[in-house]
């Protein structure tokens, strides 16, 4: 229960239709496609499009999707895999001959084939009640019109500065006066109204051919790519419907997209910790903590070693996911002390041992879960200047390493961190809910969810709750965890260090089917809302 003397929220509670986004604008602008007779999957378009303007330094035309859709009065969960591929001529041959020897973010050769306007063609023909034009008309007026730069935006923004000066084309659109802008400033971005225009009267295929097209590749071949018009239209219809992974949680049936996405990682997380005794101290715990610092270091182990495109590596989903495998890397996990070493990824140990997400839950019970991503804030940071496209780094997820999973090959998909997460309980849904936030995510849904079904905390307390993540050999620690947990963690040999930028953000809408409502909550650490009718 929320102390109302303290600063806070509380969760959004609705009869009818709801919006969770990190921004007010796309929150309200998801609402209106509801109420004009749309779908939750037509509102997370047109949501997620205005998202890649006001939030530009998180998503965008540029980048890549993936969805996760929950029709009602079925038990199908649908997933969209509209994650972009490699240029054809990208081979490691090719970028250690142009001096790489590993991948790098600012790099031309970390800009993968854009893969979101094709998902959401794909999505809303299959699925959608509106046009798609009808959709952007949000998006087309916040980019031609103006708007203001929220605060978590500037933020953002005045970190990746430096990124930006970094091109010519960039520095000039996105730094104003030689700077980021600051909060409340107006912003226009006319080039990329005028794409925008054109993707709703021609579809996809205006992005993926044509003028748009020979703009985004003459801007990367200036700089040396190896991306071609071919390459952009070959991926028009690339986005492609997918069968879902899910594993049995706490009464629910938790649903990802499969590899090439890293929701494989929540549900391994999940199932390490799911026969374990409820630790005492509550949810921020030092026992409950510890143990999914270290359920979450087996199963990252596991991601680096494995995740990959399937269509050109086999990845071992079902080894993964057995409760032999999980139950087995549980027995290693231990409450008094942190793993010096971890076993070989793959084997169990002795036997003693800058993204958005939104959801949209509309009248009908129909759920979305949908995210949309440039992947580090503004992408690669390389503007292509005449249609107004930010172009992502997504192909920073690649590998040079030969003979790796994910050594990056000609039209093959990285490694990718965007997931929804689609929770359902006898086939029914239950919670579109996601965290974003790069490499986190699978660690912050595995805590979200936690929160919510496993301690009791609402929406709202669950996404508010403080987290850490461990990451790069050490455990990054939000403020709020308290000062004698840290202490603890220390103790039993983790090393945690203070991390400024909060991890990540949330959203996620319960779907209360007993007393017909919708509860949803928003993260703070973003500049969003929940809104609901």
């Amino acid at each position: 229960m929320r102390d109302f003397h303290l600063p806070g929220r509380s969760p959004v509670i609705a009869g009818r239709g709801m919006a969770a986004t990190s921004m007010p604008a796309a929150s309200l602008a998801a609402i209106e496609v509801l109420k004009a007779g749309g779908n939750a999957l037509d509102a997370a378009i047109a949501a997620v499009a205005l998202l890649g303007v006001i939030e530009p330094q998180s998503t965008g035309i540029g980048g890549d999707n993936f969805c996760l859709y929950a029709p009602a009065g079925g038990d199908q969960v649908i997933a969209m895999n509209g994650s972009g591929r490699a240029s054809a001529g990208s081979t490691p041959e090719a970028l250690r001959a142009k001096g790489l020897t590993a991948m790098v973010n600012t790099s031309v050769h970390s800009v993968t084939i854009p893969g979101a306007v094709s998902a959401w063609q794909a999505l809303n023909a299959a699925y959608g009640r509106k046009e798609l034009g009808y959709l952007l008309q949000p998006a087309i007026r916040a980019a031609e019109e103006g708007f203001h730069v929220h605060a978590r935006v500037a933020h953002d923004w005045e970190e990746a500065a430096g990124k930006l000066a970094g091109h010519e084309a960039s520095a000039r659109h996105y730094l104003p006066g030689g700077r980021a802008p600051v909060m409340g400033q107006k912003m226009q971005f006319p080039a990329l109204a005028a794409t925008l225009r054109a993707i709703a009267k021609g579809g996809a295929r205006a992005f993926y051919e044509g003028e748009i097209a020979a703009d985004m590749v003459a801007t990367l071949r200036a700089l040396g790519g190896t991306q071609t018009e071919q390459d952009f239209a070959d991926a028009l219809l690339a986005a492609e419907f997918v069968t879902p992974i899910k594993r049995s949680w706490n009464g629910l049936d938790i649903h990802q997209c499969p590899p090439n996405g890293t929701g494989i990682i929540t549900l391994m997380i999940l199932g390490m910790l799911e026969n374990m005794k409820k630790a005492e101290g509550g949810p921020l715990g030092l026992t409950r903590l510890h143990r999914h610092i270290e359920a979450a270091r087996l199963a990252y182990r596991d991601r680096d070693a494995f995740v990959a495109d399937p269509a050109q590596v086999e990845v071992p989903v079902e080894h993964l996911l057995s409760d032999e495998y999980l139950h087995g890397l549980a027995r290693g996990i231990q409450d008094g002390r942190a793993m010096a070493e971890l076993p070989p990824a793959g084997t169990l140990f002795p036997v003693h041992a800058d993204t958005v997400y939104l959801c949209v839950v509309d009248e009908e019970g129909n759920a979305c879960s949908f995210i949309n991503s440039l992947f580090e804030s503004f992408g690669s940071g390389i503007l292509a200047e005449k249609s107004g496209v930010m172009l992502h780094n997504r192909g920073f997820g690649f590998r040079l390493q030969d003979g790796h999973p994910n050594c990056i090959a000609p039209r093959k998909r990285p490694m990718h961190t965007i997931i929804p997460g689609m929770a359902t309980q006898n086939g029914k849904a239950v919670m579109p809910f996601g965290v974003m936030g790069g490499h986190f995510q699978p660690m912050g849904q595995s805590l979200l969810l936690s929160n919510i079904f496993e301690w009791g905390l609402d929406p709202q307390e669950a996404i508010d709750l403080a987290r850490l993540f461990p990451r790069e050999g050490a455990i990054q620690v939000e403020r709020g965890i308290p000062a004698d947990v840290v202490a603890g963690l220390d103790a039993m040999g983790h090393r945690c260090v203070a991390w400024d930028k909060p991890h990540g953000g949330g959203q996620a809408i319960l779907m209360d089917h007993a007393r017909g409502c919708l509860i949803g909550g928003s993260d703070p650490r973003k500049d969003g809302c929940v809104i609901g009718y």
